[in-house]
Formats: C-alpha cells, structure tokens, sequence
C-alpha cells in the first residue's frame, strides 16, 4: 500500500484529501506545519507528499528545497497546491523541485487522485482529465529535480478510458455531498467573522494597529481559498484566492492601503458571504467581453493587463473616444465596462448615462476608473448608472476582485435581455 503524506494546516483540506485518498487504497499521514512536515518525510518516507506552500513554521518552498536537498529525496513525487494568482510562488515551486502544481481554487480531490496515479504508476494509471486552468504545469517527470519544466504542450494520456464503475460513480457522487456539506457546516460563521474582522481594520488608528488584523484576516482567507476549492465551491475559491493576494499585498506594503483598497477588501467579504448564502457551488467564471475606454492609451492598456494578471478570459475593445464608445454600446451586448471619467466632449459620468439608456447595456456593470475619488465623485459615479469606482492609480489585483465580484453577481442574479 502507497503512503501518502499530506502537509496542510488546514485540517478541513486535510481531511477531504486525506478521506479521498484512503479510498482509493492510499495510506495517509497529515502533518499541519513545515517543520513537522520535513521532519516526518525524513523518518518515515511517505512514497508521495500534498504540500501546501503557505505553512506555519517552515513554508512550503523551504521544505521542498531541504528535501531535495538529500540525495534519498530528491526524486520524491511532491504535489504542490498553491495560489495561481501568485505566479512568483508557483514558479518558485518548480524551480525548488514540485513534480507537479495545482491552483488550490479549483482543484477537486479527484484531480489530485489522478495525478498520484500519474506519478506513482508511471502514467499508465488517468481515470480523468484535469482542465487546464487547474494545472500550473504538466505531468512530466523530470531527470533533475529543481529544472525548470521542459517546452511543449504536455497533458494526460488522451488515449486512455476511464474504467470507474457506475457504482464507483455513484459512491463519489454521496462522497462529493457530503464535502459539500462539511465545508458549509464548519463555515457557518465565517462570513460574520470576515466582516468583524474588516470592521475593526477599516477602524484601526494605524499601521501597527491595522497589522495583526491585516494577518489575521489573511489566514482566515487563505484558509477559505483551499477549502472552498476542494468543497466544490470554485466561486468562494475564485474570490478568496485574489482577495488572499490583495491582503498580502497590505501586509507587505502598508502603504497600498487606503480608501479605494479598504472599500474593495469589505466590498469582497460582504460579496463572499452573498456566495455563501446561495450556496450553489457555481464554477468560475467563463469568457466575457469587455469595453474599456479612456482617452489615454496607457490606461486603457492597464485594465487589460490586469485582467489577464488574473488569469481571467475575455475579448476586449478599447477606444480613446467616448462617442465611438456610445455607437458600439447601442449594438453589441458587453459583460463589463470600463470607463474614465475625465474625457473630451463627453466625461465618463455622462456617457455612463447615455448607455444606460440603449437596451443592450442597460444592466451591464460598469466601472469608472479615475483619479477622482472625493465624495462628489463617488456620488456622481452612482447617480450616474456605475457599478463601482476604482482609483487610479490602483493595484491590479484590486481591479481584479472589482471584476470577479460584478461578474459573479451578473451570474447569480442575471437581469439582461439580448437586444
């Protein structure tokens, strides 16, 4: 029997993976911290480990580059569940020797199931194909642990067929509730804990007050990202894993905190707790089509980048003239807008209300993206017909969540009728 070590200090994650793997005939271990973690591999040789990179006492990418670090461990099959809104992280993990990387925002058990199979059964053993936005990298065994992937487009074995039975189906089906419900029981009251929590860090005096809170809120989103992931929840996932980046951000650099960012952060936990509440499990978010306009090129190049930083897909115009912009949006249907404020002939408060007067767009989510951001502008950016404001100049991820949040929404409450 293959042993299986699971390093996760969530014990939730832990004992959905741990649960998993057992029934497939896998023995496990957990270990909730790095230092214990590294230390239990060292003693007992597990045949394959589930390391999360964000640990208490020793992280995940220093556990990983200790192991292989000593010859006997050096080809030990390690998979890594971390944030794909990091991409620093997840390279960090390659190059320290991870045989494999999965975004803990939409991973299933099945998946990590599958790639086990895949490392401890030579490749010969795929009951499904992961989609490719779970997977940070293929599964490709390397001959030097801690090289970079090699090139080319690599995947599962697409000749295989799955052999589960029907009565295997099934049984996963009974098991994929009852995660379902575990994770909805032991959440119960975390939406009202996220929004103490911003509560008192929207209030703190300064930094040093606002600090511990920043982290505190921090561990509990983290926490929320792997859990809701492995639940099935891929909404709540997709939402806790870039506030988790936007929180990180705060921590590290104090001075990204202000009005813009705190309304952003509070606006993601009261949104968090609507997912909650519809409890419908939904995945993430598909392609969208988005306008963007501005009358400075740079601007407008910044919101796509940042919507690519998010690992979101979507078509995008973009134009520099706000009567040009009012002509598409009397014939095409968008899923997001993006509008500056301050523009010749007609300023974005105005061409706001022109376009929620045509039918295609009348309930389409808008964003102003400005550097105005008094009350006045606030005010007039919601008298106006606008979703949300967003201060320039402002932190990609911020953008990011601004989106996922208005999508989400659309998704939820849908309101358009095609033109």
């Amino acid at each position: 029997m293959k042993k299986v070590l699971i390093i996760e200090d969530d014990a939730l994650v832990a004992q959905i993976y741990r649960s998993s793997l057992e029934k497939r005939g896998y023995a496990t271990e957990t270990c909730q911290d790095g230092q214990s973690g590294l230390s239990h591999v060292q003693e007992h040789k597990p045949d394959a480990i589930l390391l999360d990179l964000m640990l208490p006492k020793l992280n995940g990418i220093d556990v990983l580059v200790q192991m292989r670090a000593q010859k006997n461990l050096a080809s030990l099959p390690v998979i890594v569940l971390t944030n794909a809104y990091i991409p620093d992280m997840i390279q960090e993990a390659f190059a320290a020797g991870a045989s494999q990387v999965f975004n803990k925002a939409n991973i299933t058990p099945q998946h990590i199931l599958d790639a086990l199979d895949h490392l401890l059964h030579g490749g010969k053993v795929v009951s499904s194909a992961a989609p490719l936005d779970v997977i940070a990298r293929p599964l490709i065994p390397r001959e030097h642990p801690g090289s970079p992937p090699p090139p080319g487009n690599y995947g599962y074995n697409d000749n295989y067929t799955s052999s589960t039975t029907s009565a295997a189906k099934v049984d996963d089906s009974v098991f994929e509730t009852e995660v379902r419900q575990a994770f909805l029981k032991a959440n119960a009251g975390t939406p009202a804990v996220l929004r103490k929590l911003v509560q008192s860090i929207v209030k703190a005096a300064d930094e040093k007050a606002r600090e511990p809170l920043l982290v505190e809120l921090y561990r509990k989103i983290h926490a929320l990202t792997g859990s809701g992931g492995v639940s099935g929840f891929g909404d709540i996932a997709q939402m806790a894993s870039v506030l988790e980046v936007l929180l990180k951000e705060f921590i590290e650099q104090p001075k990204t905190v202000n009005d813009s960012t705190l309304r952003t952060v509070t606006f993601s936990v009261d949104f968090i707790g609507e997912l909650f509440k519809s409890s419908q499990g939904v995945g993430e978010l598909p392609s969208f089509s988005v306008l963007i306009v501005d009358d400075e090129s740079l601007s407008r190049r910044a919101v796509a980048y940042a919507l690519k930083k998010a690992h979101l897909t979507f078509e995008s115009i973009d134009v520099d003239d706000p009567a040009v912009a009012l002509r598409l949006c009397g014939g095409k249907i968008f899923d997001l807008i993006f509008l500056d404020v301050q523009m010749p002939k007609i300023d974005g408060f105005e061409l706001c209300s022109k376009i929620r007067a045509l039918p295609a767009n009348k309930s389409t989510p808008i964003i102003f993206v400005t550097g105005l951001f008094d009350f006045k502008s606030r005010a007039k950016s919601t008298l106006s017909g606008g979703s949300d404001l967003i201060a320039k100049p402002f932190l990609f991820v911020e953008l990011a969540l601004k989106v996922m949040m208005l999508l989400h929404r659309n998704r939820l409450c849908p309101k358009r009728k095609a033109a």
